[in-house]
């Protein structure tokens, strides 16, 4: 069911040409919010995703190709977003890249490309959109963590610090945004079936004899009591929920979205 409390509203969403940030970029578009897509991909398949977008839900969908390890290019993202539509209301921090290996054999290069990425890129793009969204009074800033904002896992130095650094700065943002109508919150999944992700199921299901399903089912119970991934559908309707009047006091929360991974 379709609402459309976000009518007139504009959702920049970084690195939502695929997986998650697709899903929320259409659950903000289900409730009548213009979209500002980035990411990399098919130009004509993206064309595609704004095409579909618009007529899906009668919204403006329009897309930049921002380099999230860039600044540049993320201040030209932000003042394309602000030439389109006025400002950004709702600012969805998205843009991920992982890369696994123990610490004394991490590639500097790709520390830097991770930290740049999934932690940097987000003080850029909320510093950008802060003043808008405080001369209007009102404002979302939702930033895709990580169970690994809260928790850490082997091999996995750069992410981990990086999502812990979201983390820390989304109270920061909460805090100084408290008197305002501005609020920043972050969302931390757990395992989400992404590309990336069914990759490491096959992978696990052509090592172990496994059928798909039993291999996602292994894989991801090691971690998620559940034995279920979350879905781009129910992280977009955390989005939503973040997005809405209800959440007003929400501020500055690390909210977990992980089958129980970090309840144990």
């Amino acid at each position: 069911m379709q609402n459309t409390f976000l009518r007139g509203k504009t959702a920049l969403i970084t690195g939502s040409t695929s997986g998650i940030g697709l899903g929320i970029a259409r659950a903000l578009a289900q409730q009548g919010a213009h979209i500002v897509l980035n990411g990399f991909g098919d130009a004509n398949e993206i064309k595609a995703l704004q095409t579909e977008l618009t007529k899906e839900y009668g919204v403006t969908c329009v897309h930049h190709s921002a380099d999230m390890s860039k600044p540049v290019e993320i201040a030209a993202m932000m003042e394309f977003a602000a030439q389109q539509f006025g400002s950004v209301d709702i600012l969805v921090n998205n843009a991920g890249i992982q890369h696994t290996e123990t610490i004394e054999n991490f590639p500097v290069e790709q520390w830097d490309a991770i930290i740049a990425i999934n932690l940097s890129s987000t003080f850029h793009t909320t510093r950008l959109a802060l003043p808008a969204m405080q001369a209007k009074n009102w404002g979302r800033i939702i930033n895709i963590a990580s169970v690994h904002g809260l928790v850490g896992s082997v091999q996995k130095s750069a992410y981990v610090a990086a999502k812990h650094g979201i983390v820390g700065l989304t109270k920061v943002t909460g805090l100084e945004m408290a008197h305002t109508g501005v609020t920043c919150n972050a969302i931390c999944p757990g395992w989400v079936l992404t590309p990336l992700v069914q990759k490491q199921v096959d992978a696990r299901a052509a090592r172990d004899g496994l059928s798909n399903e039993e291999a996602k089912k292994d894989l991801v119970s090691e971690k998620q009591p559940s034995g279920e991934f979350v879905t781009p559908e129910q992280l977009g309707a955390l989005v939503v929920f973040l997005s809405s009047d209800a959440a007003s006091q929400v501020r500055g929360a690390a909210w977990n979205m992980d089958g129980g991974w970090t309840a144990q």
